[in-house]
């Protein structure tokens, strides 16, 4: 972490263990308290301009390489995206296919939030030494043994990935109206032992959890602190039972007080979702429309949303699978009621979402028309415009196509799961720094605990980011030391 106290600023710059780059600046009062903090996005992806002219089949291709962490994730959005682009609707056995590979993905990435990212701060500790925090001071704190098991599971998973999906980072399999290859008995046959080796990781998983963070006072404190909760609204995609789903399903927001607050179509996103603009970041803030912009505030009038794990179990009327069932009512037990409103307690949502994902893989992998030979419908309709929509491990993921007749794109819309949450991040790190820094004491603990006021979204700032027409905008903003511009330079 590279942090800064220059006069009346701090900054942390880059901001570690996530997926892309980012920055948070730090203003203080002449008191040594915090004014406002800001969670900065600095880096400019151009996918959604480039993608324009481009054969709408090649986007589940083009679309993986945003991120190398988030492949599987916009592929299978990408995939479903043309799919109705095309309105062609895929054989039940590529559709359970596509989520059993959907759910293996779910599994390994989860696994290495929980491991290499996020859990380092409970597991070695929030306010340990920067060289600790990180999976080598995880695997001191468990053990080599353990460690090994985490990263022979990894392992296991993604190689999995890569021989039904072509490619573990980014696959090749999802075709408009299906899937480039069925699977064979003795595929069938490596996905039903992984299945079981994954639920006994997630149980597994979910036990490191109980020991090291909720019997740890401190932890269980920092949790269910003030600042780290925040009652917003929350959205995720739920089954016909308005059970969690990540890969089909209605899109299903719920108030602050757990009511539902709209249930719809995900090609009906418009008419709930719009997209707000600020200076600071290159990252789009969204909103709910009914309610509208009102900045970043909370409560029952606010248009603040989040999705991710937490939000998805918010959402919900709960899991689909019974392991995670347990797992998810032993939660909200124990944290006096849904939904819950603790960033930080994202952390145990994701794990119970890992033991679903392991579960639905198991089902999926004994159902016997998973090798079924109808593996493809090929599209005949003229392609207009479409959308798809899956959760991706940092929640709901959206891509939105416009072609003309011959399938070349003339528009691409792209809103990311970190987008979604970008509002609620900003309002965490905020109320983090106010919450945490004091009297102008400053050090790494205080920062890596500002940090982790976005660490447990999972964000992905590589995925989150717009391009612009023209030239890039810069803006070069010269401060004195009591915080005020002296100069500021812009191209735009």
């Amino acid at each position: 972490m590279g942090a800064s106290n220059m006069g009346k600023t701090v900054t942390i710059d880059p901001i570690t263990r996530l997926e892309g780059h980012g920055k948070i600046e730090i203003f203080l009062d002449d008191s040594g308290n915090v004014e406002r903090a800001y969670m900065q996005v600095p880096e400019l992806r151009g996918f959604e301009q480039f993608a324009v002219g481009r054969p709408a089949e090649d986007m589940p291709q083009i679309t993986s390489r945003i991120c190398g962490v988030c492949p599987t994730a916009h592929h299978m959005a990408a995939t479903k995206c043309v799919d109705h682009l095309y309105r062609v609707d895929p054989p039940s056995t590529a559709k359970k296919i596509r989520e059993l590979i959907y759910s293996t993905f779910f599994v390994e990435d989860h696994a290495l939030h929980f491991y290499f990212l996020g859990g380092p701060d409970f597991v070695v500790g929030p306010t340990a030494s920067k060289a600790e925090r990180n999976i080598l001071g995880v695997i001191g704190k468990v053990g080599v043994e353990v460690g090994k098991h985490v990263i022979a599971v990894r392992k296991q998973l993604r190689e999995l990935i890569s021989l039904s999906g072509g490619k573990v980072v980014h696959p090749v399999f999802g075709l408009p109206g299906g899937v480039a290859k069925p699977l064979t008995k003795e595929d069938q046959k490596k996905f039903q032992d992984a299945a079981k080796v994954a639920i006994e990781f997630g149980l597994f998983t979910l036990q490191v959890f109980r020991d090291i963070v909720l019997k740890n006072s401190a932890y269980v404190d920092a949790i269910l602190s003030d600042g780290f909760t925040h009652k917003t609204y929350y959205m995720g995609m739920v089954d016909a039972n308005k059970k969690v789903n990540f890969y089909d399903g209605y899109l299903r927001v719920v108030d602050p007080n757990g009511n539902e607050f709209a249930y719809f179509p995900n090609q009906d996103y418009l008419d709930h979702i719009a997209e707000h603009v600020e200076p600071w970041s290159y990252m789009k803030f969204t909103y709910l429309k009914k309610n509208g912009w009102t900045g970043f505030t909370e409560g029952n009038l606010s248009g603040v949303y989040a999705v991710a794990p937490l939000a998805r179990l918010n959402a919900s009327l709960g899991m689909a699978t019974p392991k995670a069932q347990e797992a998810h009512d032993e939660m909200y037990s124990t944290l006096k009621g849904k939904p819950v409103h603790h960033t930080l307690a994202n952390h145990w949502a994701r794990l119970i979402e890992l033991l679903y994902a392991a579960e639905r893989m198991d089902e999926l992998a004994n159902d016997d028309e998973i090798v079924g030979s109808n593996y493809r419908t090929i599209p005949t309709n003229i392609p207009k415009e479409g959308v798809g929509v899956v959760e991706a491990p940092r929640g709901t993921l959206i891509h939105h196509y416009k072609s003309d007749e011959r399938g070349i794109l003339t528009g691409a819309s792209l809103i990311v799961a970190t987008q979604n949450n970008a509002a609620r991040i900003a309002m965490s790190v905020d109320k983090a720094a106010k919450t945490l820094i004091k009297n102008g004491v400053v050090n790494d603990g205080l920062l890596n605990q500002v940090e982790m006021a976005f660490r447990a979204y999972d964000p992905c700032y590589g995925c989150a980011t717009h391009t612009l027409n023209g030239e890039i905008p810069i803006v070069i903003t010269i401060r004195n030391q009591k915080g005020e511009i002296v100069q500021q330079i812009n191209r735009t």
